[in-house]
């Protein structure tokens, strides 16, 4: 048999599952496509490798993974094949023969996710699986975006840093960061060498805390570098996240299925916008 590691572009649907990670008690999206891959080629590598472990309830639009295939099939004949096996919460988008000692974790020079927050007081059930609804204030997004900013570079985010990670630190590197408000939505956007557990979240918790004024915008700067973990207790829920892509020295797939998989929003204010902190006199 002829072994060829294949690399696969998938997207998911993140409230479906646990998790990337494959649990004992729980479905899983590891688990989930591990099993599809058997069907196919029952020699197959028992093992499928992400770039990222997603949390439970987070979304994919671009997540990259790698496994040994076995069999016969080619690489672009994968995707076909794994959807017809595969429930509709998963969707393989590309497919491609890649080098034995490429890695789709330690092979990727960057991670981008995208948090969408729904800023209108009026609920949208379309928009409530893939955004977080925070409508009690019109969020101030350029305090917001000031605090993002902070957090480019090379640092230690041990303050975002869920309890329970096995890494032995919490360095890593901020490369991008972009807020766009358009209309009752803001869109975040973080890019890094790597993400530590929960990192997004716990930044985006600290973020709409500042948008909604409860948080002067000097203390969450001062917080991550001071790594005051206990002082970061709000964690934004993972409907909103997704993450968006993975990037790697060389390209690997077409760019229209892998660069910006996850359509955005368009929704315009749906009613007059709520007061921003402090409006009111308070």
């Amino acid at each position: 048999m002829l072994r060829q590691r294949i690399a696969l572009c998938l997207q998911y649907d993140g409230s479906a599952f646990q998790g990337w990670q494959r649990q004992p008690r729980h479905t899983s999206v590891q688990q989930t496509l591990e099993e599809a891959i058997l069907q196919l080629d029952p020699a197959a590598s028992p093992r499928v490798i992400a770039a990222g472990r997603t949390d439970s309830g987070v979304h994919a639009a671009a997540q990259v993974v790698h496994f040994d295939a076995m069999g016969p099939i080619p690489p672009l004949r994968w995707p076909k094949a794994l959807n017809g096996r595969l429930p509709s919460t998963i969707r393989v988008r590309a497919a491609a023969a890649v080098a034995d000692d490429w890695h789709a974790c330690f092979s990727a020079r960057y991670r981008r996710y995208r948090y969408t927050l729904h800023n209108g007081r009026t609920p949208n059930l379309f928009l409530a699986p893939w955004s977080w609804h925070r409508y009690q204030v019109r969020l101030e997004e350029r305090s917001m975006a000031a605090c993002l900013e902070s957090l480019l570079g090379e640092h230690d985010f041990s303050a975002f840093q869920r309890a329970g990670s096995r890494r032995a630190h919490a360095i890593t590197t901020v490369q991008e960061v972009a807020l766009e408000r358009q209309g009752d939505l803001l869109v975040v956007e973080i890019q890094a060498s790597g993400f530590l557990y929960g990192m997004v979240r716990l930044i985006m918790g600290q973020l709409v805390a500042v948008g909604e004024g409860r948080l002067p915008p000097a203390e969450f700067v001062s917080r991550w570098r001071r790594r005051a973990r206990d002082e970061v207790r709000e964690a934004a829920p993972p409907q909103g996240l997704c993450l968006l892509r993975v990037g790697y020295p060389e390209p690997i797939f077409p760019e229209a299925l892998w660069y910006d998989g996850q359509p955005r929003f368009l929704l315009e204010s749906s009613d007059p916008p709520p007061p921003p902190p402090g409006a009111d006199g308070s």
